[in-house]
């Protein structure tokens, strides 16, 4: 006998308690293979493909995509074939790259099983129930179009007492919308579950059209006479902030703030909350180490990044001023120096900005350097890196001049305690050697937490790190 498994979204790991489904990767009535990924899934730190750790027929799916769910909250079920005394735990592979919970355990064949409905047998069982139950935590997806023929089931059925059992609530809002009063409705699901199918076939045969009030109307719909006082100042004030909230000028854009570019709002909102941030700047004559990355180039091998220099100069200047390394304990009250430098930097996606980070910076030569960035560069434009990629910064390089800038006063890329910046490096008029010529210049600047030190360190920070973009000779004192 079959027996159907409920594959739930698995702990992400790094704190993340909720994911947005991006993609679906199977169907209802699909046979996944165990650890097959099935849904693609976007949290605040990258984009994942989740596998599922049962093998079996897919019988249902749970969230559309765009939803977001928490952590716990049901992916999809899958039914497999009869144990014949095996165990069913499945692999614990729950997330590639993330760990497991619990150690693989041995594969067994499946049996596959008949689907009942078109395939939407056991979606329409676990959707009835959520719906007899009032379940909102997480519904399966409105796909269930393999509804059973028009003809074999009557559209339309007496109204009745009591839930409606639906399939999402996808269905309701279409059913709200097109005016169809559910109650009248008969589904063609298992227990007589309405799919989306049967929605829309009753709006376009224009069955139980000018019913009477569904059960989702708004409360504004009735007669205010025969309202409370109280309620109807209740229902002006949520009306009129519902229509404040959803009203929008024709063109208006919205972009929901979730996902990467929500996590992104959250943490620079409470860097500024948190860290008094000071800003200091200073103009340096670039051209020499220019001229030194052109001779390294020349000579073969590898060809290293500007960026690389400049990761190579933080890390000697961090070394000088480790107070800049540093992170503030709030609750403790301290202030604390970290002996490694992981440093993050600053990289553009089409998902937004995430800051990548460097382990170990301080322990690497330009080559490797060079190589590192490239590689989470790439990881970040293909939304493939992990969340232990994108924490555990002490320190951010920022390098704004890539969009044709020459300065900026960034925001502290909480808990660290500062961020160089480095513009665009353009040919400029300057006294070099007591004489004007034309020189490559860029504007360094830097934001630092006052709290981790005063204006004399910064300073001396920033100095330093000028010195070393116009004599890079001076970095063989810590090579």
């Amino acid at each position: 006998m079959a027996q159907v498994l409920e594959f739930k979204l698995p702990d992400l790991g790094e704190g993340l308690t909720e994911a947005e489904i991006v993609r679906w990767l199977v169907q209802v009535g699909d046979v996944v293979a165990v650890d097959q990924p099935v849904v693609e899934v976007e949290t605040a730190k990258a984009s994942v493909e989740v596998p599922c750790p049962y093998g079996g027929v897919v019988t249902a799916r749970y969230g559309e995509e765009g939803a977001e769910l928490p952590v716990g909250a049901p992916l999809l079920t899958v039914a497999v074939g009869e144990p014949d005394g095996e165990s069913t735990a499945g692999s614990g592979n729950v997330l590639v790259g993330y760990g497991t919970s619990e150690a693989p355990g041995r594969r067994r064949r499946v049996r596959p099983v008949a689907l009942t409905g078109g395939g939407a047998g056991g979606n329409g069982a676990t959707g009835a129930h959520a719906a007899v139950n009032g379940t909102k935590a997480a519904t399966p997806a409105a796909d269930g179009t393999a509804a059973a023929p028009a003809s074999s089931l009557p559209a339309t059925a007496p109204p009745s007492d009591g839930p409606v059992p639906v399939i999402s609530p996808l269905v309701r809002r279409l059913a709200r919308e097109g005016g169809l009063d559910l109650r009248r409705l008969a589904g063609s699901g298992p227990d007589g579950l309405i799919l989306r199918a049967d929605v829309e076939r009753a709006l376009r045969t224009g069955a139980d059209q000018g019913g009477g009030r569904t059960a989702e109307a708004p409360v504004a719909a009735m007669p205010v006479a025969s309202m409370p006082a109280q309620a109807v100042a209740s229902a002006s004030t949520s009306a009129s902030t519902s229509a404040s909230a959803s009203a929008s000028v024709p063109g208006e854009v919205r972009v929901p703030l979730k996902g990467i570019r929500g996590a992104v709002a959250d943490k620079l909102s409470r860097s500024r909350r948190e860290i008094p941030d000071a800003t200091c700047w200073v103009d340096a004559d670039a051209t020499e180490l220019m001229r030194a990355r052109t001779a390294m180039n020349a000579a073969g091998g590898t060809k290293i990044s500007l960026v690389a220099l400049l990761a190579r100069i933080c890390a000697a200047a961090l070394a000088r001023f480790p107070e800049l390394n540093s992170s503030v304990d709030t609750e403790a009250r301290e202030i604390v120096q970290h002996p490694y430098v992981h440093l993050g930097f600053a990289a553009q996606t089409e998902r937004g900005l995430v800051v990548p980070v460097v382990r170990d910076a301080h322990t690497r030569d330009a080559e490797s350097l060079t190589g590192e960035f490239a590689r989470l560069t790439e990881a970040a434009r293909a939304g493939t890196l992990t969340p232990g990629e994108l924490t555990g910064g002490t320190f951010t390089l920022n390098n704004y001049g890539v969009f044709g800038v020459d300065g900026s006063t960034p925001i502290v890329n909480h808990p660290e305690a500062a961020m160089l910046g480095v513009g665009r490096i353009v040919p400029k008029p300057w006294v070099h050697e007591g004489e004007l010529a034309v020189r490559q210049v860029v504007q360094l600047s830097l934001t630092f937490d006052h709290r981790v030190c005063d204006g004399g360190t910064a300073g001396g920070f920033l100095r330093y790190v000028a010195d070393c973009v116009e004599q890079p000779a001076v970095l063989l004192r810590t090579l």
